[in-house]
């Protein structure tokens, strides 16, 4: 149906859905990226559900302001590489650079050209510990996908296809290292089981640390966004 945008400062997104299904209407925050989503039955009016929206504005930003602005990439910004914040500056120099304390990337609309960038490097990083782990359990995987997932950091199907989320890159070297050792541990064991815990501290070691920065830091990676601004989600 479109985007819309709550009034106020600053305006909020608005993502309108109508759905046959739906038998009230109902206004969803995503805990993922604070993309807001307002879902109306078939037959009520865009103005009822807009009302409805603006009822629920306090709601509404006291939930966006728990989670964390989204941030677009530009120029100027600081993004966290393997853990490191680094500022991001465009340079005449072609392609993308990674130093110490920044990011060069030609151009002047960085997003799409370093997310690019960054699968690949997600894709090197992954491989290699994944290698190293399916080297250690003395079991190949079938091959390693990339995605932007929003639900999951990793996965790993019945006949060995081990997939990632890209956004790994962004953290710390021993969650990315974490992640791969834990889909890697399910070629033995594909459950959650005591067994599958024995494995996956068999390859990485300790993984509470990582875990635990994952459970509390790593939806703070989804906020990142590499192209246009768009609305997000939530429940009320």
């Amino acid at each position: 149906m479109g985007q819309h945008h709550l009034p106020g400062n600053p305006p909020i997104p608005l993502i309108l859905r109508r759905s046959a299904q739906a038998r009230r209407i109902s206004l969803r925050v995503s805990s993922l990226d604070g993309r807001v989503t307002l879902t109306l039955p078939r037959r009520v009016p865009e103005r009822e559900a807009l009302a409805f929206a603006a009822e629920k504005e306090g709601w509404l930003r006291h939930h966006l302001a728990r989670q964390g602005a989204p941030v677009q990439v530009a120029p100027g910004i600081l993004l966290p590489v393997e853990g490191v914040p680094r500022e991001i500056v465009t340079t005449a120099r072609r392609g993308v650079r990674l130093l110490p304390d920044r990011i060069e990337v030609s151009g002047h609309a960085p997003g799409p050209r370093l997310a690019a960038w960054l699968r690949e490097l997600a894709r090197d990083r992954l491989s290699a510990a994944c290698d190293r782990h399916a080297a250690a359990l003395g079991l190949p995987y079938a091959r390693i996908t990339l995605r932007d997932t929003r639900s999951r950091w990793g996965s790993c199907t019945q006949d060995g296809a081990l997939m990632f989320s890209w956004r790994l890159i962004l953290a710390a070297p021993d969650v990315l290292d974490y992640v791969a050792a834990h889909e890697v541990a399910h070629l033995a064991e594909m459950n959650h089981s005591p067994d599958f815990w024995a494995v996956v501290t068999r390859l990485y070691g300790d993984y509470g640390p990582p875990r635990a920065w994952l459970k509390r830091e790593g939806n703070a990676l989804h906020r990142y966004r590499f192209d246009a601004p768009e609305p997000d989600e939530a429940a009320a």
